[in-house]
């Protein structure tokens, strides 16, 4: 396949909807393309006329691994393929020794909530939870800083915010936390397909995403990546046969987890969902994503200024810098507003007070105009 991004017609014509639908939710589910709807075909094809299909759905998935890898700059024994980016940070957090002195886990007020529930759960086993604030819609890195301490544990943040887009220095609070001797676990599911993530150059120990959003896959996979060092000094207390290390032996009797991250993987993974992956992440590798984030950053810059000029009022920063491609703007009654909008067939998503606006490579900004003309003759 070749892909340039010079030509946006021929981008638009591999996904089906955009010819009836205005698609700006893929922070919610990204826009399938024809190639992932054929991958799909050719797993269930397979079932239907073979039976049984397990070494060529394997080889799907150890595929979709590496395709991954490749895109964050990781080995492929740094990546495990998990249920959800919720499983993945399960993983994690019940394989942590929460030791009196180096107990305390800090997540942010600006993450999902399911990731606070997750570490909430952990007091069980000793784990001290703590959230760092946010100022007007924003969490500064003075913040790591001032809060996090000897006894951190593990600092869990999203990389960019499910609710405002608000983009968090990555590089620059690596550093504190490390410094402070934390680990850095990453919640990418809000950036991963739309900015580049270099996981060595970002000096990040944990990274989990999902397919379903920016990645343009479906439900049903995540990653799950882990320094190798870091991997192998962690004992998953969830597991399962493919987490091991001699599969074939089916071992009754004895536990040996498998080498670097493979260890947290536990039984059969969804087999359609490791196609759509692998087909997936063949755009991005093709594309770049460099590429797709300069375009993508220039449809959210256009959000912003466009929605302010038509009246609307952006949550979080205005700064690009601490903005992702995804653009929440406060609207009442919001959960309905976007009702609305679907019968018009304008794709948005609604998270409390705001309307969320999330484009991708695949998108122009007639799609953008369109979609904010309808919200304001709405409100």
């Amino acid at each position: 396949m070749n892909y340039s991004l010079s030509l946006l017609d021929e981008y638009r014509s591999l996904f089906p909807i955009l010819q009836s639908k205005v698609h700006l939710a893929a922070c919610s589910q990204g826009a399938l393309s024809i190639h992932v709807k054929q991958a799909t075909e050719k797993y269930v094809h397979s079932l239907m006329m073979e039976g049984t299909n397990w070494s060529e759905a394997i080889q799907n998935v150890e595929e979709s691994k590496r395709k991954f890898a490749q895109l964050i700059g990781a080995e492929i024994d740094e990546i495990a393929v998990m249920t959800s980016v919720s499983d993945a940070i399960s993983a994690i957090a019940t394989s942590l020794s929460y030791d009196e002195g180096k107990n305390r886990i800090f997540t942010t007020d600006m993450d999902f909530p399911t990731v606070g529930h997750i570490w909430l759960a952990q007091r069980q086993n000793g784990a001290e939870i703590h959230f760092l604030p946010t100022k007007e819609d924003t969490i500064y890195p003075e913040h790591y800083e001032r809060y996090l301490d000897g006894n951190t544990l593990l600092t869990s943040i999203a990389d960019v915010s499910y609710y405002n887009g608000f983009k968090q220095d990555i590089a620059q609070i690596s550093k504190i936390v490390h410094e402070k001797g934390s680990l850095l676990l990453i919640d990418a599911y809000q950036s991963a397909g739309h900015y580049p993530l270099h996981v060595k150059e970002m000096n990040i120990d944990i990274l989990v995403t999902g397919t379903r959003k920016y990645l343009l896959g479906i439900p049903g996979i995540a990653f799950l990546y882990v320094k190798k060092e870091l991997a192998e000094t962690l004992t998953p207390r969830i597991t399962g046969w493919l987490g091991q290390e001699a599969l074939a032996s089916l071992d009754l009797h004895n536990l040996c987890y498998g080498a670097g991250t493979r260890r947290f993987e536990t039984g059969t993974p969804s087999f359609i969902s490791a196609y759509a992956a692998s087909s997936a992440l063949d755009l991005f590798l093709d594309i770049g994503v460099e590429r797709i984030s300069e375009h993508c950053r220039k449809l959210a810059d256009f959000t912003v200024s466009y929605g302010v000029e038509k009246g609307l009022r952006p949550a979080g920063s205005l700064s690009s810098k601490q903005r992702g491609i995804m653009t929440a703007f406060y609207i009442d009654k919001a959960q309905e507003v976007e009702k609305s909008l679907r019968t018009k067939g304008i794709l948005v998503s609604s998270r409390k007070d705001v309307i969320r606006m999330a484009p991708h490579f695949y998108n122009t900004t007639s799609d953008i105009e369109q979609a904010i003309n309808e919200i304001c003759k709405i409100q």
